[in-house]
């Protein structure tokens, strides 16, 4: 229970000792559920086969093992295009796709929040309305574009896209226009600031948990990316391609599948760890009133 404590005329709501312990409790009981499917990937990928196919399946492995990541590895090896060129290829599009996305709706959403040209509300509302369109529904128009263009079958039709996403701008607009005063703007142009200093030095690190949210998003999505209509040459392809491909060799490669689910998602996991933190540490030292 919540208790008032009264000091010098002033009143200090506390929590007592059986608060912090229930709401720790409930954070504890949560943080392992959401933690039972990374777990269970872990524990799936060291089981010999023949416990991978026990039914019911067991939560817990009897006789762990690290063949799987062996097997993985072996058939990785046996590719005609080196396994190193699949992974190259996703952290290149993974890197420069998430840098291009989080660089063109920073800056895309800071002129149409705080330059305030004419048709900035017009054109903002377009992007909020293009929310609703599944990028299935545009593949057909992108095609034809990266074909006029020349650029299907490269690297460009890829990242292009993903760094022009509506979710991206969208997000950074919103928390632009709710995070940073006018006045504040005004004061860095009265100073002498141009527009992209001020963008730079005081808007982006009073926005840092929404470009920080923005990464995670598209880095997230490029990683996992798998097919794709415009890369046609395997020496493009990306990593998750590469262990659809492999996984597609039936239930004696279910072993190496599951090692693989673990290696495809530590990279996201870490990154998320690493700005999940930052996240938590700009909101609760970020605070600004006009």
């Amino acid at each position: 229970m919540a208790k008032l404590r009264i000091k010098k005329g002033t009143h200090a709501l506390n929590r007592s000792l059986g608060g912090d312990i229930a709401i720790n409790t409930i954070l504890i009981i949560f943080g392992a559920f959401m933690f039972i499917p990374m777990f269970y990937a872990i524990i799936q990928s060291l089981k010999p086969l023949d416990e991978l196919w026990v039914f019911p399946p067991r939560f817990f492995v009897i006789n762990p093992t690290m063949k799987n990541y062996g097997d993985l590895f072996r058939l990785m090896s046996t590719s005609w295009v080196p396994f190193s060129r699949y992974i190259f290829n996703t952290v290149l599009i993974s890197v420069f796709g998430t840098f291009g996305n989080l660089m063109l709706a920073s800056l895309s959403a800071y002129a149409l929040k705080k330059v305030k040209f004419p048709g900035s509300k017009a054109l903002f509302a377009i992007i909020t309305y293009a929310l609703m369109f599944n990028a299935t529904v545009t593949t057909i128009t992108n095609f034809l574009t990266m074909s006029a263009l020349g650029w299907v079958d490269t690297y460009l039709a890829v990242m292009v896209p993903a760094m022009c996403t509506p979710l991206g701008l969208y997000l950074m607009g919103q928390f632009i226009d709710s995070t940073i005063p006018d006045s504040v703007i005004e004061s860095s142009r009265l100073d002498g600031a141009g527009e992209f200093k001020t963008y730079w030095y005081i808007a982006m690190p009073m926005v840092k948990p929404a470009w920080l949210t923005l990464i995670i998003f598209s880095f997230q999505g490029l990683w996992n990316m798998g097919a794709s209509i415009f890369i046609q040459s395997e020496q493009l392809k990306t990593f998750s391609y590469a262990i659809g491909q492999i996984l597609a060799g039936g239930i004696v490669r279910a072993g190496a599948g599951a090692a693989s689910t673990v290696i495809m998602m530590v990279v996201p996991i870490t990154v998320f760890v690493i700005s999940q933190a930052n996240i938590i540490e700009t909101m609760a030292s970020s605070g600004m009133k006009d």
